[in-house]
């Protein structure tokens, strides 16, 4: 989504980023790399979350001044556009695919899901960043190459790309907030005991045979391979 000037909706220009990423001309000539400012950022909203990561922050970890940044980031928006481009390196792009579909594209869903628990600032970063960088563009390469056999157009595949994306990315902000509620209470053992008896009242019957039914594997890996396989094999290609 660009808007009609050109830039992003972030106001971020992907061509000047991307394609012409040389310095900005403000301030003195940097000492550092925007790669080496990029790995800090990551470093840093790894290890204290998104909100501590500011120019300032940035500038003390690689030892330069605040105004060396702005000669490859010249704000906040900018930065965050080349962290996320900097772990979506992380995804594999090389490895042969199957040919069948959907084993590609649940392969595709979990090497998503395990780089955004890896970088938790990732998930709600990733509805404010349409900008894609050369990373992005080679693991979206690859998820379009996956879904070929389907017959879909390319706008179609682009579509199912993008439910993916926003499936694992929302499952994964789901996992991360109940990770943080299990560990700063005891929300979960009250929540137990309310249900059944919510289920137990007589007034909500889907509910007491949804509770009722046999119990399946309650791990976030089994879950979420659970929840992927549902989403993925229901899709509809025709």
């Amino acid at each position: 989504m660009t808007r009609g000037d050109g830039t992003g909706a972030t106001g971020v220009d992907p061509q000047q980023l991307w394609l012409n990423p040389g310095r900005s001309g403000r301030g003195r000539k940097p000492a550092f790399s925007r790669e080496a400012i990029t790995t800090a950022a990551v470093a840093l909203a790894d290890a204290e979350g998104l909100e501590a990561v500011t120019m300032r922050r940035v500038a003390s970890r690689v030892g330069a001044g605040v105004m060396s940044l702005y000669s490859y980031a010249p704000d906040k928006e900018t930065l965050l556009e080349l962290m996320v481009d900097h772990v979506s390196g992380e995804l594999p792009t090389d490895d042969p695919l199957t040919g069948d579909w959907r084993t590609d594209l649940k392969a595709i869903g979990h090497f998503q899901r395990a780089l955004m628990l890896r970088h938790p600032w990732l998930p709600a970063t990733l509805t404010t960043r349409p900008t894609l960088g050369p990373n992005t563009l080679a693991f979206l390469e690859r998820a379009l190459a996956a879904l070929r056999p389907t017959g879909l157009d390319g706008a179609a595949r682009l579509e199912v790309f993008s439910l993916l994306t926003g499936f694992v990315a929302g499952h994964v902000g789901y996992e991360l907030s109940r990770s943080a509620a299990a560990h700063s209470s005891d929300r979960a053992a009250a929540e137990a005991p309310y249900l059944a008896a919510v289920a137990a009242d007589g007034h909500h019957p889907e509910l007491a045979e949804a509770l009722s039914a046999p119990g399946r594997p309650l791990g976030p890996d089994a879950t979420f391979a659970r929840f992927l396989d549902r989403m993925v094999d229901g899709l509809d290609t025709d």
